[in-house]
């Protein structure tokens, strides 16, 4: 009466599906410098804490007697892990059966797999390689009908997006629904030179008369991580892996929860010299803010996001004291720190995360404005712009602004939050107003200057008689600035802030969705 036959039958089942698209598949997808589905499981997630769902799904044939002549599983795993001790779910293509397409019958796992980082309120790690569930023209034969497009499941990834983190690594040539859900997500990584996301590839591009390009050609990673279709680049799978570890270390695992607070041992007093004389006194002079950045956050702590894009801006997550923060700050070595239309809108996904995942958010100051000129007016600056700045003004999170230099125009307002109180502190560094007085004084003053003899003599003594109220003490009598700090002094003042703002912090979703 044992059941031993059927146990035997499993166990050979799942052996079966171990060998994924058979030896010469796998060696093939070595040849490309690509790990297997299950190679980059037991890389990415913690020892022994994979259990996979479906194993046993596929396609097999049998022999007359219905007996099993052959199985090839489903070009689709996933389960439930953890990694670094928390929960998720995980799932993967295999690109040796079928190239990861939905002719090896992936779709009902794929559903199953949002489905259940939905309803358990986990986070997502997606490991796609290929189609990532699209059909090919293939499919119309084996189907024995052609179909009008639909996503089967798509709202349920657009959902996870306001209830727990999920993160997307392009690790080959992903084309169609696989590009799409590797945008569709909080933080993606793209695997230079053996991976490239496109719309669709070489060979539907050369049909549609669109030009004869590689892979690497029409979707590089130089290219979607430069245009923001993709966050990062990594230089090898196991480089993506550890900068999704990072990623998901600072956020809570789903939106009723709290970023946790890590221990620190780098002193909230500690004082960098460095910073009292980082900021030349020449306006027209620039420095580095990454720098800036590391000696006031946790040491190390800094994890940047979008480097290759919208570069006038800086973002990324860091920690203060053992608090998760979300960082951005204008980079003076990129137009001055001008916002461009790329900025504001990498600005935008950074409010956003900040909002869905209860990350107080801190603005380092040095804004000059938007970008100006023609080209900037091309690039709808102000749509995107004005976008960034309501994006900062609806995000639910306290947040706090150093002004290090710069604040002008429209986009310097965003040394404050529209419609909140908050800290706000200015180094004695800090030069602000409606437009720089070496730029504006000539328009401002155009009538006086018209009936000079000398223009230039004239105007230089109405920039020094300016100068000499340009100084932040003055604003500081009129409290529209609240603090004036030591530079030196920037790292105290944020970790005492993140402690309050820590202690103000509400789970929950938040009322409207993130925007991917």
């Amino acid at each position: 009466m044992s059941w031993e036959k059927e146990i035997d039958e499993l166990n050979h089942r799942s052996d079966l599906a171990e060998e994924m698209g058979g030896p010469d598949k796998v060696a093939r997808q070595h040849e490309f410098g690509k790990l297997t589905i299950r190679e980059r499981l037991d890389k990415i997630v913690d020892k022994d804490s994979f259990h996979e769902v479906g194993k046993l799904a596929g396609v097999a044939t049998y022999d007359e007697n219905g007996e099993l002549k052959s199985f090839t599983p489903s070009n689709f795993v996933f389960g439930t892990a953890e990694i670094d001790g928390k929960p998720v779910i995980i799932s993967g293509d295999d690109f040796t059966v079928r190239g990861g397409s939905a002719d090896a019958s992936i779709a009902g796992k794929r559903q199953q797999a949002e489905g259940l980082a939905n309803e358990l309120r986990l986070p997502h790690i997606r490991l796609v390689d290929g189609m990532g569930g699209g059909g090919s023209v293939k499919t119309i034969e084996t189907a024995g009908r052609t179909y009008i497009p639909r996503i089967a499941g798509w709202e349920t990834i657009v959902n996870h997006l306001g209830i727990a983190p999920s993160v997307s690594l392009a690790l080959g040539s992903v084309a169609g629904i696989g590009a799409a859900r590797v945008s569709t997500s909080h933080y993606s990584v793209i695997v230079k030179n053996t991976a490239q996301m496109m719309i669709a590839g070489p060979a539907l591009v050369a049909w549609a008369s669109l030009g004869d390009v590689s892979k690497e050609e029409l979707g590089s990673s130089k290219i979607h991580t430069r245009n923001g279709a993709i966050d990062d680049e990594a230089s090898s799978e196991e480089e993506a892996f550890q900068m999704a570890k990072q990623f998901l270390s600072f956020l809570p695992g789903n939106v009723d929860e709290l970023p946790e607070k890590t221990a620190c041992d780098d002193p909230v007093d500690r004082r960098e010299e460095m910073l009292l004389g980082v900021v030349p006194r020449d306006a027209r002079k620039v420095y580095k803010m990454r720098p800036v950045i590391s000696a006031i956050f946790d040491k190390d702590s800094f994890f940047e996001i979008g480097r290759r894009w919208g570069k006038s801006i800086i973002t990324g997550l860091a920690r203060l004291n053992g608090i998760s923060v979300a960082v951005f700050a204008e980079d003076p070595m990129i137009y001055g720190g001008a916002w461009t239309a790329d900025a504001s809108r990498k600005l935008i996904r950074h409010c956003d995360l900040a909002s869905t995942f209860h990350l107080p958010l801190v603005h380092l100051v040095d804004c000059p404005g938007f970008l100006i000129g023609k080209q900037s007016e091309e690039d709808a600056t102000i749509r995107f712009g004005s976008s960034a700045l309501a994006a900062l003004g609806q995000a639910t999170v306290p947040f706090c602004s150093v002004v290090i230099r710069k604040a002008f125009g429209v986009a310097g307002a965003a040394n404050t939050k529209p419609g909140s109180h908050h800290f706000r502190f200015a180094w004695p560094s800090g030069d602000w107003g409606s437009l720089p007085i070496e730029g504006g004084a000539e328009v401002a003053y155009k009538a006086e200057l018209a009936g000079v003899k000398d223009y230039d003599a004239h105007l230089a003594k109405i920039k020094e008689r300016l100068n000499r109220v340009r100084s932040p003490f003055r604003s500081a009598e009129y409290f529209e600035i609240e603090e004036i700090i030591d530079p030196r002094d920037t790292r105290p003042n944020l970790c005492r802030w993140a402690e309050l703002a820590y202690k103000a912090l509400k789970p929950g979703a938040v009322a409207f969705s993130y925007r991917p």
